[in-house]
Order: C-alpha cells, then structure tokens, then sequence
C-alpha cells in the first residue's frame, strides 16, 4: 500500500546485516528508509534521462580529454555543476564533425537531468520539422510552450542543413521563448560567421547568433576529428 518496492527487496538483506551488527531500532528504521530514498532518487533520475530521449548513452567520464587539446577539461567540469543551467545561460559547442561536440552535448544533459532538471534532446532539423507541422495544425503556441519549460534544451546539428525562411523564424521564436529564462546547448559543425548558409536571412542570424552567445559558454573543438584518429590507429594497428 506505501508503495516501498525497494524496502520490499532488499528487507531481508537489511536485516540480516543489522541482526549482524546490533543495530538498534532507529538505526534498522534509517537504514530502511535511506535505502528506499536513494533508490527512488535513482528511479526519478533515469525517468528524466529516458524522458530527454538522447540517442544514445554518453558520460562524461568516458570523454578522452586528452585526444582533444582544444577542450578544456576544467571547463567542461565546470559545467557539469550545472551552475548555468541554474542561471538560464547558453552553451555553444562549435566544431567539425567527430570533434566531441555531440558526445559532451549529451553528457552536460545527461548531467542535469541527473541534477533533477528537464532536459530535451533535439536534432536542429527535426524540431524545426515538428513547429512547421504544428503551424500548419494550429498547434504552434502549445509547441513553443512545451519547448519552453524544458531546462536545457539540447539542440544537435545546428549548422547542417540550410533551413528556409519560414522554419528559422519558428526557431527563432523558441529561442526567444527561452531568452535569458532558460538554458539553450546547442552543437554546430559551422562556425558564427559560417550561419548565413543555415539562416539564409541576414538579420534573423545575428539575431540568433546573438540569443545563444549572450552570457553564454562557446566551446570550439577544432578541425581534428576524433574519430577518424581512431579508425586509422586501429587500421595502423592491424597492418603491423
């Protein structure tokens, strides 16, 4: 009836340890209890990483810091507090493709999902899809809504595909939905200046360009892909 799967579980473990032991009451009951609570904190966590729908899994433990001299491990830590997920500011990775962007824009959400915000995970391409469709269904307001209470937003591929004019002004919207409010990560293999190929509009990209830099993180993960530096090493490494 109190719904306590967890107490349920692991009650004869505890007890036999706190038998073991000569735990008084108290000490049986907290221990009980501490469980029951770490386990359902453990639940609520996963239900938000499930509910960001990342692609796939990324850590930031598993981020080889050392295969990439133009990231700073100090301060990809440093976002790890979540501290600017806190403040509503914007992160911006910039790089080329097998850089590392994809993988530390995953792990930073998946590090505030952890911390008990709600995070959404989006390719650029498929949310702009989904506000044209909802424009055309009268649904756009309750879209830009939902995509508004979310904290961070995690937008992928920025950058790789040129977006017509009518979907960079409903991005644009969601964006200034968010502004100074709620936080933005977004990952892009084209630099600033490189954009006008993706915001064919002048204007509307310095606009753009100007919500996700201000009091905002910009991460540039250079040229050298990762994982290309793998596949040859391990190719190297097979021919010898």
């Amino acid at each position: 009836m109190l719904r306590l799967p967890t107490i349920r579980s692991k009650f004869p473990d505890l007890a036999e340890q706190a038998a073991c032991e000569q735990m008084s009451y108290l000490t049986f009951l907290a221990e009980l209890l501490l469980t029951e609570c770490d386990d359902r904190a453990r639940r609520r966590s996963e239900r938000r990483i499930k509910a960001a729908a990342f692609p796939r899994q990324k850590a930031l433990r598993e981020f080889d810091f050392g295969a990439n001299s133009n990231i700073d491990a100090a301060v990809v830590h440093t976002l790890a507090t979540c501290e600017w997920v806190k403040k509503g500011q914007s992160l911006c990775l910039i790089g080329d493709s097998g850089t590392g962007k994809s993988h530390l824009l995953i792990a930073l959400g998946t590090e505030a999902a952890m911390a008990g915000f709600r995070v959404k995970y989006t390719l650029a391409t498929k949310l702009v899809n989904e506000l044209v469709e909802a424009a055309d269904e009268k649904q756009l307001t309750k879209t830009i809504a939902r995509y508004g209470r979310v904290d961070p937003l995690c937008i992928d591929e920025l950058g790789y595909m040129e977006l017509d004019k009518h979907g960079a002004e409903l991005l644009f919207q969601v964006l200034t939905e968010r502004e100074e409010k709620n936080s933005v990560a977004i990952a892009s293999n084209e630099a600033f200046d490189g954009w006008t190929k993706t915001f064919t509009d002048p204007r509307l990209c310095t606009a753009i360009v100007d919500r996700l830099t201000f009091n905002g993180t910009i991460i540039e993960t250079g040229t050298d892909s990762y994982r290309l530096a793998q596949t040859r090493a391990k190719a190297e490494a097979a021919t010898t």
